[in-house]
């Protein structure tokens, strides 16, 4: 390890500060462009000492488990909470720019869409029984140090406010000293916890987790290792006015807000579609809301979320044909044939992308196609795909959903 006093240059992909030295780039988490910092450097990673020159950019973080200095975060959910609004903004919309960019993709990028505290209404937490005590908080950066929290700027009031019931529960289930995963869902019934990689329990521990639950308010389900453990309410999710339980630790968008931003831009640009297919549909974030529109056709590999859509459709009225297919998309992508029928098709995968599926869409003849991400790399992978089979990108925009860190989501429309 060197002591040395470096000049940082940017902010690299991840929010770190980079400099450059001799043997490449040095990282220095939770610095900015521009500033003086004195770092303690173990090859290409750097832990602020000081700061000589502080960029005006720089704000005192909203929350004490950010580091107590602002320089050196000890909780490990947020990394930008040091950099001001504008900046902050301005880096997450450039990661957007950039990606694009890398695949010689030069359509213009909207302003992002922002994110505000205490819209999270799903965290998930890191989660250890000591001797002492019960720890529920996240992960510190790089380490399995589970720093426990007492508060959470970006969460929901309502997740915040009953931490000591998450804790209590996490504390029934827990059978031995190991870390385990407690999801939390904000739902419109109660708090849905799903809790993972806990090893089996025995028929009286799982007796004495339920009531602990029982004698809790405002817990709508807990599940264990995706089975239900108890439920006192059907834990309720809204899409667009569509009431659907989803299933067990099942993804949700993690703001309402922000998926909102994304229903709004896919739904415009859909228009008047007759005949729309849904790829990668989840529980129904875009499916049900499209149904208002036009009949839909969507494919999920999650049998319990696919489920979860097609009970929300038949007992809603006023919906257009929805109907489900379970799919492997990465394995079996709908072929080129399969689009005959579409005028629009919506996709949202998980961080790999849909690039086999994209290569088979981009030689089919369907006129719109809204594409939604949470990897800015591997949508313009698939943009490119896209573009190169004769479509035009009508519409890039970036929203932030994961506020403070680099993750950003997006929107972009295409036609033929």
């Amino acid at each position: 390890m060197s002591t040395e006093t470096v000049t940082i240059e940017k902010l690299g992909a991840q929010g770190d500060g980079i400099t450059s030295s001799t043997s490449g780039p040095v990282y220095v988490p939770f610095s900015l462009p521009g500033e003086t910092v004195a770092i303690a450097r173990v090859k290409s990673h750097g832990t602020i000492m000081s700061i000589a020159a502080p960029s005006p950019d720089r704000q005192e973080p909203a929350c004490r488990h950010f580091g107590p200095d602002g320089l050196n975060g000890t909780c490990g959910g947020c990394t930008l909470q040091h950099l001001t609004d504008a900046p902050y903004r301005a880096f997450k919309r450039q990661l957007v720019i950039d990606a694009l960019r890398s695949k010689g993709l030069t359509s213009e990028v909207s302003e992002i869409v922002p994110a505000r505290p205490g819209e999270r209404r799903r965290v998930v937490f890191a989660a250890r029984k000591t001797e002492k005590d019960m720890l529920i908080g996240f992960n510190q950066a790089e380490s399995h140090h589970i720093v426990a929290i007492e508060e959470c700027p970006i969460s929901s009031a309502g997740i915040i406010a009953r931490l000591p019931a998450i804790k209590a529960i996490a504390a029934s289930l827990a059978t031995n000293a190991e870390p385990f995963r407690v999801s939390v869902l904000e739902t419109l019934s109660g708090l849905d916890i799903a809790v993972d990689e806990v090893k089996k329990l025995s028929d009286q521990q799982r007796r004495k987790a339920v009531e602990t639950v029982l004698s809790l308010r405002g817990i709508a389900r807990v599940s264990l290792n995706g089975e239900i453990l108890v439920e006192p309410s059907k834990p309720l999710v809204d899409f667009g006015g569509i009431q659907v339980s989803p299933p067990p630790g099942g993804f949700a968008q993690a703001t309402k807000p922000a998926e909102e931003a994304m229903a709004e831009l896919v739904l415009a640009h859909v228009g008047k579609a007759k005949r729309i297919a849904d790829l990668f549909a989840g529980a129904g974030t875009f499916s049900l809301r499209l149904a208002r529109i036009g009949r839909v056709h969507a494919v999920e590999a999650e049998e319990k979320a696919l489920a979860a859509l097609d009970q929300a459709a038949r007992k809603t009225q006023g919906l257009k044909p929805v109907s489900v297919e379970k799919r492997d998309l990465f394995r079996r992508p709908l072929m080129t044939q399969e689009f005959k029928p579409y005028d629009a098709v919506v996709f949202d995968p998980p961080r790999a992308g849909a690039e086999f599926q994209c290569k088979e869409l981009a030689r089919s003849a369907v006129k719109r196609i809204a594409a939604v991400s949470c990897n800015p790399l591997t949508l313009a992978r698939d943009l490119a795909i896209l573009v190169e089979g004769g479509y035009r990108i009508t519409g890039v925009t970036p929203i932030d959903q994961f506020l403070w860190t680099s993750h950003v989501e997006v929107v972009a429309t295409l036609e033929k």
